[in-house]
């Protein structure tokens, strides 16, 4: 840790001398960048010099209770140490989470995948609920949500449904929501009373620019087709749906909501994006081996992670086993108190790793 603190003390000390060139002085978007990392920057430097001074404070009394002979200052100077070693303790303990590298990704917004799984109509019903359950959070939240894509069943849920998700460190709280989803509960299709158990996979992607991945046009099939509602019927006569596939990786995006061509081509491009970086991503988790010891935010998506036991109003998170109960108001988008839980672990599994 002694050698990352040196390292970011330079680099506070150099920006800030690089600031007051006059070539940088100049430059706008160079001055706008430093300063952006100045920032970031500031608070580390002051909780490495508040902890200087702390022990800089400990020194001094150690010296007096080695070298005083006034039994009564040795004690006021043994008392401070014994407050000051805390206070160092706190020091340390805040800024190693601050020495923690924050994910990239955590800034950006995100396309949300949701799809049904095992259970028939009973999943698409489930998979409609977790898709009103992040809408309410977003709400909650002020993110802006909108439908990419999405098709879903007479009965009123979803088989599928994309959206994406805009506002203020959006992947940073949702990306802990990536995996199986399963729910056991009577269904309303079920007349004779009995609970069964079905699931929906959610993903989330952190939303990519077209700076962040790119894509030869030469790579991609795009098919245009008449767009259909629930139970396949065609819901209008125009070649407004489109299907592009990325061939090298045979990733495919369907986009039909929109009455506009243009539109869902453009809205099938940005989760395609996300797809291709995500996949990328992943790729380059596995080449460098940084499997975790917790799944906790590895967005692996075939990982049971959450049982919603509705005869028990209880919600259970299974990578850290831990449960709420009052189903109902988490399904309103009350997802803080469980995402925070989720963080708290994420970051003491950080740094117990360090």
């Amino acid at each position: 840790m002694n050698l990352q603190i040196e390292d970011i003390k330079k680099e506070y000390t150099d920006i800030k001398t690089e600031l007051e060139k006059p070539e940088v002085v100049s430059d706008g978007q160079k001055m706008a960048r430093l300063g952006k990392r100045l920032a970031e920057l500031e608070p580390i430097v002051n909780k490495i010099e508040e902890l200087n001074r702390t022990e800089i404070e400990m020194i001094g009394n150690a010296e007096i209770i080695n070298s005083e002979q006034d039994n009564e200052l040795k004690k006021m100077a043994m008392d401070e140490n014994i407050v000051l070693a805390k206070k160092k303790e706190l020091c340390l303990k805040e800024l190693k989470k601050m020495l923690i590298p924050s994910d990239p990704n955590d800034e950006k917004n995100v396309i949300l995948e949701i799809r049904a799984g095992a259970g028939g109509d009973e999943s698409a019903l489930f998979a409609g609920d977790l898709f009103r359950m992040y809408h309410k959070y977003a709400e909650k939240k002020g993110w802006d949500l909108s439908i990419l894509s999405s098709h879903q069943i007479s009965l009123g849920g979803f088989k599928e449904v994309i959206a994406s998700i805009e506002g203020k460190k959006v992947f940073a709280d949702l990306k802990y929501e990536s995996g199986v989803h399963r729910v056991q509960r009577i269904p309303e299709t079920e007349k004779s009373g009995r609970i069964h158990t079905s699931t929906a996979t959610v993903a989330v992607l952190p939303e990519a620019e077209e700076i962040d991945i790119k894509i030869n046009p030469n790579e991609l099939r795009i098919d245009t087709f008449c767009s259909s509602g629930p139970g396949g019927q065609s819901v209008n006569t125009t070649y407004s749906a489109v299907r592009i596939t990325h061939l090298p990786t045979g990733i495919t995006v369907t986009c039909q909501d929109e009455k506009s061509q243009l539109k869902n081509k453009e809205k099938a491009m940005k989760v395609l994006r996300s797809r291709l970086l995500a996949a990328e991503e992943e790729k380059k988790r596995k080449e460098i081996d940084l499997t975790r010891k917790s799944q906790i935010g590895s967005g692996d998506r075939s990982e049971k992670i959450r049982t919603y036991n509705f005869p028990q109003d209880r919600v259970t998170d299974h990578r850290i086993k831990q449960s709420w109960s009052n189903i109902s108001s988490i399904l309103e988008g009350d997802l803080d108190p469980i995402i925070e839980k989720l963080k708290e672990e994420d970051l003491s599994l950080k740094l117990k790793e360090r």
